[in-house]
């Protein structure tokens, strides 16, 4: 007896392999990416101050968490400092004291005080933070004998080097040019960050630093440079371009312009 059997159903193709792509990078390495909204800022006449919006992300496949921290750095130039001495009853500007290597413009912002990020030694070796940026001590030095030793080579400051330094950081605080946010960086969203650099009205123009770290258990793991301009522009531009190209014919020409407005204002206030 035979029996009729269905046709067998054709074979069904496989289900194609779904592939997520991911960077190798993700996937293997913990590091950090960043950027700024603008990498350059112009200053003329009317400028009062900018806000530039650094961003990132953080690539962290481990379970580690990690920290993130934002330095901007100014160009550096030169502090004079001179201190008040009492002298017979008459206060005296001391002897000057010149300090070649301050940064114009410094700025730290991280997720969390640096002292919990990180320790002394580590925070003093990559110079992140105020209290341990690397500003030259003047050149000046003198040699003494100390221990028994003689020669001795110190900066002529001596055990006033601290004060004198703090000096530079208080005043530069005073003019919105150096400061710390312990809470300037803000995750938001699982591994993108923004932080906020406010430059004031009175920031020097040059070339700006930017360096974002990024630590796990009290090590920096990665570290992203951006860089900004801060530039003149217009006819600021030309007359700082003019004054430092030819200093000579600007103040001749200063001195013109000032005996002729003195000229012309004499002459007016005779009209009357």
């Amino acid at each position: 007896m035979f029996q009729v059997l269905p046709p067998e159903p054709p074979p069904q193709a496989a289900a194609p392999e779904i592939i997520i792509e991911r960077s190798a990078a993700t996937t293997e390495e913990v590091r950090v990416a960043a950027a700024l909204t603008d990498a350059r800022v112009d200053v003329d006449s009317g400028f009062k101050g900018a806000s530039i919006v650094l961003y990132g992300a953080v690539f962290n496949p481990s379970a580690r968490p990690a920290d993130v921290v934002v330095v901007v750095r100014g160009p550096d130039a030169p502090v004079r400092l001179v201190k008040k001495t009492r002298n017979m009853g008459v206060w005296l500007n001391s002897r000057p004291v010149l300090f070649e290597g301050a940064p114009g413009f410094y700025m730290t912002a991280s997720t969390r005080p640096l002292s919990d990020i990180a320790d002394f030694g580590q925070l003093r070796r990559l110079g992140v933070g105020v209290d341990h940026l690397r500003i030259d001590a003047p050149e000046e030095a003198r040699t003494v004998t100390r221990y028994g030793v003689r020669d001795v080579v110190v900066s002529r400051l001596g055990e006033d080097y601290l004060d004198w330094r703090r000096a530079v950081i208080r005043l530069k605080e005073a003019a919105a040019l150096y400061d710390t946010d312990p809470k300037g960086v803000e995750f938001v969203d699982r591994g993108l960050f923004r932080a906020e650099v406010k430059l004031p009205a009175v920031a020097p123009t040059g070339k700006y630093y930017a360096e974002v770290w990024l630590f796990q258990e009290g090590a920096p793991v990665s570290v992203s440079n951006l860089t900004l301009t801060v530039e003149k522009v217009g006819l600021e531009r030309d007359i700082y371009e003019f004054a430092h190209r030819r200093p000579w014919s600007y103040g001749v020409l200063c001195v013109l312009l000032a005996a002729m407005t003195g000229y012309a204002a004499s002459r007016v206030f005779r009209s009357r």
